[in-house]
């Protein structure tokens, strides 16, 4: 059994599988792909100044108020209170670009907003309605709020009152160095009746994506948009786009649970936190091509003369593990690493560990790639010791081919009897297989979702880790590594020209593969492929020694 052979197949066809459903999810979002026009005209970039825009879409007496802290800027609409762009300064849209990463926006090809508000008969407002409530400011003479470098926390309120003399305060509550936004809603019911409110919150996007949203890399769309929700039955799950379209959500569920918008690296995720209160999700398909994921709760009586204060958070930011654990259960999950979560999660928290004391995503790496080799070593080694007994027991098993030739079933029975005897198992050379290639997915789902990893230098010409290598260096050098690897192997399996020319023509394919994979994952692979030469060698020394010898290497 040749092990090198076994592992190029197995790999080719598992690479394949990960083309292919990139491929489809491609052919999903480009289908209708249009390009954004932004209409918002940015006058500066430096994120320690406000962003001066024009809004061409606004067709009401409101304005445009905006709250700027150390890691986020928000314009929000008077008309409605509600959010409608955000950028995230500390993350840049490209690889050395200035420009900060623009989450939420609003214009004519685009759509991104969190919209929040009361239900009330008296209230023009409603997750879906036009009419909205115009509120008032404090008279802010620039309309900004900026979190200034002394300060922990920013408060912006904004006012409405009613025709019966109800008055509603919605606050904007945002702290430095976080990205959750908190919005409170104090109800001030000076009538002389009972008032019941609902208090809802909806996502709403477009569902054509804008191409200068991707990052002009085809394999990071295997994570493709998603709307995602969690209740206490189901700590996390996704509701595609497609989905709604055809077959619009409705789930009741008991007080503790969110909605989401995911991107690749991004998320905005509503989560109410109203005590002893059930919880509406639903989602929507809207006429204007753009789906909706909502959330309502269950009325909420207030008596008269009394106040009542609505709470919820609102999370606008990247994918980062451990802070989005604090606001929400199971937010975290929405990283997703796919099925093979309970290998890549370990990984990067193990990756992430590393980091901590070298500051180099790439080093981590090969760091970890050493640790695993490390520790797979027996099987490695076990692998080669099972193709070395396979080699010496090759003239009986010939013998056995020519006497059982036309007996299948003998013929197996008797090469079967021949490993039992001798103590050999067949399987022994693809055990390292196994394990192997989990691993190598899991690092590639982690690599591709991993927030950390986004625009994160190594050295030299690689500076995005979780990108492809722009000069192919990388992916060419794990070719030769590969042939090298073939090349020192025993020739038991491949001595026929035919076989070693698709062999090589393997080889080729699987190199133009990684010419695309996220180079952090081919530096993985560059690594691991050189501790296996080094081990080859040492493991056949030990062998000879013993008299298991695997000669007849490819020359």
């Amino acid at each position: 059994m040749n092990s090198q052979r076994d592992f190029l197949i197995i790999s080719l066809l598992i690479v394949s599988l990960i083309i292919w459903q990139i491929w489809q999810t491609d052919q999903q979002i480009q289908q209708k792909n249009i390009d954004n026009k932004n209409n918002y005209q940015e006058l500066t970039i430096n994120k320690n100044h406000v962003y001066n825009t024009t809004n061409n879409n606004n067709t009401h007496n409101n304005k445009i108020i905006i709250i700027q802290t150390d890691v986020l800027l928000l314009k929000i609409n008077t008309y409605g209170g509600d959010i409608e762009e955000a950028y995230l300064l500390n993350y840049s849209e490209k690889l050395n670009s200035k420009k900060p990463f623009h989450l939420l926006q609003t214009s004519k090809e685009f759509t991104y907003q969190a919209k929040s508000g009361l239900i009330h008969p008296n209230i023009p407002d409603g997750p879906f309605q036009i009419q909205r409530p115009l509120y008032t400011t404090n008279n802010n003479q620039n309309n900004r709020y900026i979190l200034k470098n002394n300060q922990k926390t920013i408060h912006v309120p904004l006012y409405y009152t009613n025709n019966n003399g109800i008055k509603y305060t919605k606050t904007y509550v945002l702290n430095k160095n976080d990205f959750s936004v908190h919005v409170h809603y104090n109800i001030n019911n000076t009538s002389a009746q009972t008032q019941t409110i609902e208090l809802f919150g909806n996502l709403i996007q477009s569902i054509h994506y804008p191409k200068s949203r991707n990052n002009n890399n085809f394999l990071s769309l295997y994570n493709y948009r998603n709307t995602a929700y969690s209740t206490v039955n189901k700590k996390y799950q996704k509701y595609s786009f497609k989905d709604i379209k055809n077959h619009n959500l409705h789930i009741i569920t008991e007080q503790n649970g969110w909605i989401s918008i995911l991107e690749q690296y991004f998320i905005t995720a509503w989560y109410p936190t109203i005590p002893n209160n059930s919880i509406i999700f639903y989602t929507k398909y809207l006429n204007n091509d753009k789906i909706s994921i909502n959330f309502k709760t269950s009325p909420i009586d207030i008596p008269a003369n009394n106040k009542h204060t609505l709470k919820t958070i609102l999370w606008i930011g990247p994918k980062i593990q451990e802070k989005m654990a604090l606001i929400a259960p199971n937010l975290e999950l929405t990283i997703d690493y796919g099925w093979l979560w309970f290998i890549s999660q370990p990984l990067f928290k193990l990756l992430q560990f590393i980091h901590h004391y070298i500051h180099n995503w790439g080093f981590a790496i090969i760091i970890i790639t050493l640790i695993i080799r490390f520790i797979t070593y027996p099987l490695t080694k076990a692998q080669y010791i099972s193709i070395a007994k396979i080699r010496l027991l090759q003239p009986k098993l010939t013998k056995i081919h020519n006497q059982f030739k036309n007996d299948k079933y003998k013929y197996h029975q008797a090469i079967m009897t021949l490993y039992k005897s001798e103590n050999v198992n067949p399987l022994g050379g693809c055990l390292p297989l196994i394990i192997q290639m989990p691993i190598f997915l899991a690092l590639y789902y982690m690599l591709s979702s991993s927030i950390e990893l986004r625009h994160a230098k190594f050295a030299l010409w690689i500076h995005d880790l979780s990108s492809q290598d722009p000069l192919y260096i990388l992916p060419i050098i794990m070719g030769i590594t590969m042939f090298l690897i073939q090349r020192l192997s025993p020739s038991t399996s491949i001595s026929n020209p035919m076989q070693k020319k698709i062999m090589t023509f393997m080889l080729i394919i699987f190199t133009i593969f990684f010419l695309w994979f996220p180079s952090g994952l081919v530096l993985y692979y560059i690594i691991s492929n050189i501790i296996t030469i080094v081990q080859q060698q040492i493991i056949y020394h030990e062998l000879e020694k013993k008299g298991l010898t695997i000669n007849n290497k490819n020359k």
